[in-house]
């Protein structure tokens, strides 16, 4: 029976494009299921928008010296252009500036306010003296309490996962000033989360046992076994929705209030525009509410967002909150202040034509139970390896063979053999196999079920030999030919979840429908037809011709995202480096006091029994000086011999292990901590030229 479903992908932030760990963790999932669920008949509202409040904006807009709104409006265009073109098939992205997204996030606080949902108290917040502002969240950095990061923010640390509030932080400063901020006093409306605790309780800890996710479950199990605390609705900020009541000028509703009643107002604007009722889908009891998200915001759409739906009271819970963990890039954490990051803007253009590429690469590897490594040369290994050899090679083969031998038309086929029998039969087992995977929110497997039917096909093929066999049985080369066509038409259909681009053109080549044809004349295919129907392209039907649905990757193409990689890398290093300050003012005098000179090593030995030292025999000019120098562990002897150095000549004599050195060798460092020397460039430079 056809079932309703509200499906909610996390509100992306508009402070920056979109990255692979954001498809990986929320959107690539959210897409394949709501397509599915779609294939499968049922009704279906796909919800998102962009996330516009909140303070990184802020600081964003202040760094940038444009508006909160030049940046949302900025960034709200780039991240909807590029999911459009990427394929995620939303049915309503909308935007929390938007107003009716205003008007539904105050309607729902004053509800709440109006029934006495919140306690209104006056507490010490952080405040800063030379901003002459209070502190928002992410406006204050410090050290988290229970991991010791130094680098955690007022409303998490983002290395532990730990959900803060900003007077947790230990030795806290302003991120506006450097300052240590004070405490001051300001009125705030608080959700009292203990008040909902014993019913969060049965809720999930109880009644979702079995269902969730182990990683959502421990991280909510973990949250109210340590007790749950009242948590601030409003801020005080000047970007915004205004907490509508009155003594609450100069305060907001606090971003992680009003984001996820995101999902309402998107889904109210979505209902209007195709002249449905909303209610439906957020309220009837009928209808399964699923929230796709990454494993940073389980706390909020397991315990705030649900305490805040129980408390209005007419909504309906989620029936699952499938979270994942995170994906990492190249063995590092992603990070989008450091460009370590694969964007999906600047993909699309690096890689025009091939977004399922990466819906298959991302699928593959997705981080569904633990965090997991994007690389790009998996990316390369599973495009070329299985999408081209495999799924490709497979329709290529079976296309050409049905042009050449029939002209592109279907073959009526003769008797069925066992091969034929069995090979059938698996086909239409391939449906039930993956929507068990699917409904169990497990995409990996099931793309990889999708993929043993591709396989099967190419064994099939392999087996059969059907470019062999035409040459003394034409007869039964139509059947095998038929069988493959079967299997051909079977991958269409049920590939369009997770390669909806490759399924819409197999569709074409087949002349069959896609979920989106007009054509009357077309044969169309459901999820359940591929169980259920004996024929699912018949003889006689006219298919097109041959095209390549994948391409291979060549090395030149993945070298230069590495290098895209290394770059950013260097880039980081170079603005991390710590250059040391200056030293004390010395006089002229005290600089015409050093004996500076150009020298050359003639010989080099390791000292025994030192693990850095090196003795040197350096020609300077005025003669040959013994210099034990402390660089064995970034040069070999044979490396050193005949450098030209610079040296200090007239340092005091020191006993090092024996041997007495008469001078010092001058070096520095570079971004690696390598040693360098200091030499002159020019090799006319004679030894014991001064240098001043």
């Amino acid at each position: 029976m056809s079932k309703r479903y509200t499906i909610t992908a996390a509100l992306p932030y508009t402070n920056g494009p979109i990255h692979i760990g954001h498809l990986a963790g929320v959107y690539v999932p959210a897409d394949i299921y709501s397509r599915y669920l779609r294939l499968t008949g049922n009704d279906v509202a796909f919800i998102c928008g962009s996330d516009e409040h909140g303070v990184p904006i802020t600081i964003k807009a202040k760094n940038e010296g444009v508006s909160p709104q030049d940046i949302v409006d900025k960034y709200n265009a780039i991240i909807k252009q590029s999911f459009e073109e990427f394929g995620i098939s939303f049915d309503n992205y909308s935007r929390t500036s938007a107003k009716i997204h205003h008007e539904t996030a105050s309607e729902f606080f004053k509800t709440l306010y109006d029934k006495g949902e919140f306690i209104e108290e006056t507490t010490e917040q952080l405040f800063d003296e030379k901003a002459n502002q209070f502190l928002a969240d992410r406006f204050v950095t410090g050290t988290c309490p229970k991991c010791g990061n130094e680098e955690a923010y007022g409303d998490q640390c983002e290395k532990c996962g730990t959900s803060l509030n900003a007077t947790d932080l230990i030795n806290p400063k302003s991120a506006l000033t450097g300052n240590v901020p004070t405490l001051k006093q300001t009125k705030h409306w608080f959700l009292p989360l203990d008040k909902h605790e014993a019913f969060l309780r049965e809720w999930i800890l109880e009644g979702h046992k079995n269902d969730w996710k182990p990683n959502v479950y421990g991280q909510v199990k973990s949250w109210i076994d340590d007790g749950l605390r009242p948590r601030a609705v409003t801020r005080d900020l000047d970007w915004g929705i205004p907490v509508p009541v009155e003594g609450a000028e100069g305060k907001v509703l606090y971003v992680w209030f009003d984001a996820p009643i995101g999902y309402i107002s998107s889904t109210k604007e979505w209902a209007a525009r195709e002249g449905k009722d909303w209610e439906l889908y957020w309220k009837d009891k009928d209808t399964k509410l699923i929230h796709f998200i990454g494993k940073d915001n389980i706390v909020f759409h397991c315990i705030i967002f649900p305490a805040m739906l129980k408390a209005e009271g007419s909504y309906i819970l989620p029936e699952n909150v499938p979270a994942n963990e995170f994906l990492n890039l190249e063995g590092n954490k992603l990070s989008t202040s450091k460009n370590w990051a694969v964007w999906l803007p600047e993909y699309l253009v690096d890689f025009p034509n091939q977004q399922d590429v990466l819906r298959y690469a991302l699928t593959a590897n997705a981080p569904e139970a633990k965090d997991n490594d994007f690389t790009w040369k998996d990316f390369q290994a599973r495009n070329n390896n299985e999408l081209v050899a495999i799924f490709g090679n497979f329709i290529n083969r079976v296309v050409v063979l049905t042009n050449k031998y029939y002209n592109g038309i279907v073959p009526m086929p003769n008797e069925f053999s066992l091969i034929d029998l069995e090979t059938l039969a698996e086909v239409k087992a391939f449906p039930n196999i993956i929507s068990n995977s699917i409904e169990r929110y497990r995409f990996r497997e099931a793309q990889q079920e999708l993929m043993n039917l591709a396989r099967l096909g190419n064994k099939y093929l392999a087996d059969e030999e059907p470019w062999k066999v035409i040459k003394v049985d034409e007869a039964r080369v139509q059947t095998i030919m038929y069988v493959a066509l079967q299997i051909s038409s079977a991958l269409a259909t049920l590939s369009e979840p997770f390669l909806p681009f490759t399924s819409a053109k197999l569709k074409s080549i087949l002349n069959v429908s896609s979920s989106d044809s007009t054509t009357e004349n077309r044969i169309e295919n459901s999820w359940k037809d591929i169980a259920t129907k004996s024929i699912l392209i018949p003889s006689g039907h006219q298919i097109g011709g041959a095209e390549l649905l994948f391409s291979k990757i060549e090395d030149e193409t993945i070298q230069k995202q590495l290098d895209k990689l290394i770059a950013s890398k260097k880039a980081n290093e170079a603005a991390s480096r710590v250059v040391e300050p200056q030293k004390d003012t010395i006089t002229f005098d005290d600089f015409t006091k050093l004996d500076i000179r150009v020298g050359t090593i003639l010989e080099a030995e390791k000292m025994p029994k030192a693990k850095k030292l090196l003795v040197l025999k350096v020609d300077i000019g005025i003669d040959v000086r013994t210099i034990v120098s402390g660089i064995a562990e970034s040069f070999t002897p044979e490396e050193v011999v005949g450098k030209r150095v610079t040296v200090l000549i007239n340092l005091a004599p020191r006993e090092l292990r024996g041997v007495e050195s008469q001078g010092m060798i001058l070096m520095t460092e570079n971004e690696h901590g390598k040693l360098v020397f200091v030499n002159p460039d020019d090799t006319t430079v004679a030894n014991g030229l001064h240098i001043s």
